[in-house]
């Protein structure tokens, strides 16, 4: 297993399928963390200055990576609001669990180095190929085009 699971929810969803995006992109562990839009607010406050709930965030391992790969650390965190799935998935027409694993991609390719923010587009297009390879839906390109 490379999704050590942490759901602070009551939603339920089928991890397998995680765990299979997982396993094309890494080859560490991971820690999932689903959290409710309250606690997303606390984190987004304290970790990037925004007083609001978002969708996703990322937490690399802080540990240089020789010490990650000597100990077997997790590669980092990802925290999901539960409340953001549910949003996205009737905003998008799409089920809760493609919701998930389409936030679940991008939280891990920030974890594995993308940055959408500072980067020409390599995210996107990591994005896009990795939603098509596992037939989702392609709502979360559409969303970050706009």
């Amino acid at each position: 297993m490379l999704i050590d699971l942490e759901n602070k929810t009551t939603f339920q969803f089928d991890i397998s399928v995680l765990e299979e995006i997982a396993s094309s992109l890494i080859s560490k562990e991971v820690e999932l963390v689903i959290v409710d839009n309250s606690t997303m607010k606390t984190l987004n406050r304290e970790h990037r200055g925004k007083n609001t709930p978002t969708d996703v965030l990322s937490f690399p391992m802080e540990a240089p990576f020789t010490q990650q790969s000597i100990f077997g650390m997790p590669l980092g965190s990802i925290v999901i609001s539960k409340d953001f799935i549910l949003e996205g998935a009737d905003k998008f027409e799409h089920s809760t669990q493609d919701e998930l694993s389409l936030l679940f991609i991008h939280g891990l390719l920030h974890l594995i180095g993308f940055d959408h923010e500072t980067d020409n587009g390599e995210m996107r297009v990591r994005e896009k190929e990795i939603i098509e390879a596992f037939n989702l839906p392609s709502s979360l390109i559409v969303r970050t085009t706009i």
